[in-house]
């Protein structure tokens, strides 16, 4: 899959152990250096990842960036600790953020837990930290196929100065379309759309230049 998405032009891979944190369990290291080896697009790598040890063996293994979420709002001295030794481009700050009581709240363990944290404040505090990108997944939207979530999108991305890419919602060729043009996101996510062919990654690059998107 990690080379058709490459010969199909995608511009990055994601490959996020949701998982690993509930499980106590370290990104597969291996299924890591096997991808890495058929890749030549950027690589982001996340789940479990807890100390520097973690992330320079998936740097050794092909990785061009880390993902971190749970083990960075547990200790967030872990975002700066990584950028000084790894550089702020290795260093991905995932934010799985849900709408509850009137508000947006950080959620953890894969979107099962939410925190204490507002969405807005802890993406500035990851920038501050040392964050190079922030990945950013509603789980509002996750797996509705109904869009991307729109308000938090710009909310973030127009108040942070990192590149921001938007995740959870993705169905439609619009759906990229609106998230390019109505908010300040620099890049889209998707698994499902891509993964079950029900969109083709050249394809859907083509219609946006057609719009004047203007992207890789």
């Amino acid at each position: 899959m990690a080379k058709k998405y490459e010969i199909d032009g995608a511009d990055g891979l994601v490959f996020l152990d949701i998982t690993a944190t509930i499980e106590e369990r370290k990104t597969f290291v291996e299924l890591v250096r096997n991808i890495g080896k058929e890749l030549s697009i950027p690589f982001t790598v996340g789940g479990g990842i807890s100390t520097a040890e973690d992330v320079r063996k998936l740097l050794d293994a092909g990785a061009d960036k880390i993902s971190i979420n749970s083990s960075a709002v547990k200790n967030p001295t872990l975002i700066s600790d990584l950028a000084k030794e790894f550089g702020s481009q290795c260093v991905v700050v995932a934010i799985d953020t849900k709408f509850v009581n009137g508000d947006d709240w950080v959620h953890v363990k894969g979107g099962r837990e939410i925190t204490t944290l507002k969405t807005l404040e802890w993406a500035q505090k990851a920038e501050e930290l040392g964050a190079g990108e922030i990945l950013l997944t509603s789980m509002d939207g996750d797996g509705t196929k109904s869009g991307f979530d729109l308000r938090i999108t710009q909310l973030i991305s127009e108040n942070i100065n990192i590149p921001v890419i938007a995740s959870g919602g993705a169905g439609t060729v619009k759906d990229f379309e609106d998230v390019f043009t109505l908010t300040s996101a620099t890049g889209g996510l998707a698994a499902s759309i891509f993964h079950f062919g029900e969109i083709n990654i050249s394809d859907l690059k083509k219609e946006l230049k057609t719009k004047k998107i203007a992207i890789r």
